[in-house]
């Protein structure tokens, strides 16, 4: 079985736009007593089939193939495989991150034995209520598809819904194919037809005319409209066509985390980010828009700003989405299609905005293009601020290079911050917000464009979690730039911990002290913990440079663009220098009743905010 399925996915293809291409790159996998005997055998006498990549991380594995995936605009990915057990848990938390960014992968985690003869085995988990179940249970909430095949035949039709879920525009996310140990070993005489060689083909879903009618009708009676761009907009390869149309119609344009790059930075229209991290001009702009055109977004909270961005009281929405599903969000005029088959659809639209709100639109936009200016060189001392190291890094980078992040502090920052050039400059994983992505994110990036740097910005929480991917990185020479920001603590959480009046308590790397973790307003705060994590990512085998200031970073960056093999740069910067709000809220319920002064403040302005919230009906 395991064999006919290692031959069934080396033969899955997807078409798109007149472009075939091998649907799975290879197979990531960590071989255990669930697997290595299936699976593995099956790689091990036709590793032809498949490439296969050594993992230390099943959670990792997941990761790297998520970002490949998303730079190939998920018309390719990778399998993972694992042993039953922890090493199948170990992927759950890159299943729930592949599903809530729309990203397909393959999941292949061994499972006990169908047969039930042996049981319990070791690792089995057992429940005094149900004979079937395993901890692959786990994965059903997080996946998309899941199915456990307990015999050989049953892998025909599970391995082709696998398919059309993976390769479908609106339905992809994680599927996980479990696999007991003693099936995986079992003969069946599989079909040739189901180890042929098939396509799917990957349509561009064209715009219903009714519905496009009824778009084009909002459109046209819009004063103050607006663009959002989503990922959408970057997986249907639709930024020329998105330039195209908001040069005609004069509509100006902000993007979500996932469409970030759907124009280039400097473009007339361009906003930058909106919502929760979003910049003054989209957040100003988003404030008094009537009608706002959803293209490829699933409107989560960063982006609406908790429900309070779009805040003129007769707002419509419209939303062009592949998936029903988003597209029904906020009460929208739905348009269910492919996002460049609609704007190209849109290409005959007349219409055009007011010159004076053009005008305002390209103000505000160079208003905020001087306050990124001024945040890259704030020259803060003794240590640099964190948008004066995204400054530097933006700079000394090339238009084609892709930076890479995740979690804590540096989304936000980068979000408001980073001047894209490129649609697929901008790679930042906040659908899931996942600790340890950011690494192994970054390696798949590179493995799918290996001609361009890769920069990994990552913190020193999220380096402690996952930075195992380094010696990946070196095993498939996959060189990557990873720049290693200090803040010795979390710094995202610190921060939203003060704005909640409880001090940045429990964010900090520092020694217990009268048995407190600490806060950020200690007079005399306990020691820093005595990490080095320089000195770690050296002995994982990077080339390490440490930089003490911003010069010395710029140095640091121009001296990796000759280094052949994964760098680490190292840099402390002060955890206290934010970048501001700009206008934006994000709800995050403050303790209504509590002891503490700081927190009965906190909770009068959430008490302020909360009434500005609303619902898009």
């Amino acid at each position: 079985m395991a064999q006919a399925l290692l031959r069934f996915l080396a033969s899955q293809y997807t078409e798109r736009d007149g472009t075939e291409r091998a649907f799975f790159a290879g197979i990531w996998g960590i071989f255990g007593h669930g697997n290595v005997a299936g699976v593995g055998e099956a790689i091990f006498e036709r590793p032809d089939l498949l490439p296969y990549h050594m993992a230390r991380n099943e959670q990792s594995m997941v990761h790297t193939a998520v970002g490949y995936a998303r730079m190939h605009d998920r018309l390719r990915t990778f399998a993972c495989t694992s042993s039953i057990g922890p090493g199948a848990t170990n992927m759950i938390t890159g299943a729930a991150l592949a599903t809530v960014n729309r990203l397909p992968v393959l999941l292949l985690p061994g499972d006990t034995f169908a047969s039930r003869l042996p049981e319990p085995v070791l690792q089995q988990l057992e429940s005094p209520s149900r004979g079937d179940v395993s901890v692959n249970d786990a994965f059903q909430p997080v996946s998309r598809y899941w199915d456990r095949i307990t015999r050989p035949e049953q892998l025909i039709p599970a391995a082709l819904a696998a398919m059309r879920v993976l390769t479908s525009p609106s339905d992809t996310g994680a599927v996980t194919l479990a696999l007991p140990q003693d099936v995986q070993a079992e003969a069946y005489d599989y079909p040739d037809a189901f180890l042929a060689k098939r396509v799917w083909h990957v349509d561009r879903r064209p715009p219903d005319p009714a519905a496009l009618e009824r778009a084009v009708a909002a459109i046209r009676g819009a004063k103050r409209p607006l663009i959002v761009a989503g990922g959408g907009v970057i997986y249907s390869c639709a930024s020329s066509a998105l330039r195209a149309f908001v040069e005609r119609t004069g509509i100006p344009v902000a993007e979500t985390q996932a469409g970030k790059g759907a124009l280039p930075y400097d473009h007339p229209s361009a906003l930058g980010a909106v919502g929760a991290t979003g910049t003054s001009a989209a957040n100003r702009i988003a404030a008094r828009a009537d009608v706002v055109i959803g293209i490829g977004t699933r409107w989560t909270d960063f982006t609406t700003a908790s429900k309070t961005a779009f805040a003129n009281a007769e707002v419509r929405f419209v939303n062009v989405n592949v998936a029903e599903f988003d597209a029904a969000k906020n009460g929208a005029v739905m348009v269910v299609a492919d996002a460049r088959a609609t704007l190209e659809a849109l290409a005959e639209v007349t219409y055009r905005v007011d010159q004076a709100y053009r005008d305002e639109c390209a103000t505000l936009g160079r208003e905020w293009d001087a306050e990124v200016t001024r945040l890259y060189a704030l020259r803060h001392e003794p240590l640099p601020a964190q948008s004066e190291v995204i400054g530097a890094v933006n700079e000394l980078s090339a238009a084609t290079d892709v930076v890479v992040c995740a979690a804590g502090s540096l989304p936000g920052d980068l979000h408001k911050l980073w001047r894209t050039r490129d649609r697929k400059q901008y790679h930042v994983e906040y659908g899931y917000s996942c600790m340890g992505y950011e690494i192994a994110g970054a390696l798949g990036v590179k493995l799918a464009a290996p001609e361009r740097e890769v920069y990994s910005l990552v913190g020193d929480g999220s380096y402690l979690m996952l930075s195992e991917a380094i010696v990946t990185s070196l095993q498939e020479h996959a060189k990557l730039v990873v720049v290693l920001i200090d803040n010795h603590g979390f710094a995202s959480i610190g921060g939203l911990s003060r704005s909640l009046g409880t001090a940045g308590f429990g964010t900090q790397f520092r020694y217990p002290k009268e048995g407190h973790l600490g806060t950020d307003t200690e007079r005399e705060p306990a020691p820093y913990l005595p990490t080095d994590l320089a000195k770690n990512a050296e002995s994982l085998g990077a080339h390490v440079i440490r930089a003490r200031s911003i010069a010395e970073l710029r140095d640091a960056l121009a001296a990796a663009k000759k280094i052949d093999r994964t760098v680490v740069i190292y840099i402390e910067v002060d955890r206290q220098i934010a970048v501001g709000g700009y206008g934006a809220w994000w709800d995050v319920p403050v303790a209504e009743v509590s002891s503490a002064a700081a927190v009965r403040t906190a909770r009068e302005g959430y008490e302020k905010a909360k009434p500005k919230q609303r619902r898009y009906l």
